[in-house]
């Protein structure tokens, strides 16, 4: 089961997660991924994820976070002792969303929605300041991340399986390239099932 978590601002629309869904089609293994619209709240954002997979063996899932989605992943990830992928993963979002407290809209319905101030001590309350069990972590980053720092993220995720892409840019434009690489980490075999 792959369950994966979308960023700040963003949705299931978004490219990363559209590709994995229409990969995991193609496999003939649809009823295995899932990728919920995450509430603003972050404490919301966790339950939400919690109940989707409480039934799920952890041994049987995989977390992949992007972004904001990374930081959730990880805080799941440790908690459940699950496998997770983060993409250019968020590591210090109660600092990095200060300044967006306050009303915002989502990138793919430009639908506004609420960032409240109360929702930075959820965050905080998430905190990995180190990971266990580092083989359980792939991280794939960019250098051209222009919204966060790929050496932060390096750092936050020492001994994990980790690929630096050189350029890009926040979104991975090039994710389709990795795709493969990340549904293998997943326990999906890349070929499609004979039918």
């Amino acid at each position: 089961m792959i369950l994966y978590l979308h960023g700040f601002r963003s949705s299931p629309q978004s490219f990363k997660a559209r590709l994995l869904a229409e990969r995991m089609r193609q496999l003939g293994r649809t009823d295995e991924y899932l990728c919920p619209q995450l509430p603003a709240s972050p404490a919301a954002a966790i339950a939400l994820a919690q109940d989707l997979v409480r039934a799920v063996d952890p041994a049987q899932l995989t977390l992949i976070g992007s972004s904001l989605g990374g930081y959730y992943a990880t805080w799941l990830a440790q908690q459940s002792g699950c496998r997770a992928v983060l993409l250019n993963p968020a590591v210090k979002p109660p600092r990095d969303l200060e300044k967006y407290v306050g009303v915002s809209t989502q990138y793919h319905s430009n639908e506004p929605f609420e960032f409240k101030r109360e929702y930075m001590a959820e965050l905080q309350a998430l905190q990995v300041d180190v990971i266990s069990k580092p083989e359980r972590y792939f991280l794939i980053a960019a250098t051209g991340d222009e919204v966060l720092d790929w050496q932060e993220m390096a750092g936050h995720y020492p001994q994990a399986r980790q690929i630096v892409i050189q350029g890009s840019d926040h979104g991975i434009s090039e994710f389709a390239d990795y795709a493969d690489e990340v549904l293998a980490f997943c326990g999906i075999a890349a070929q499609a099932r004979n039918t």
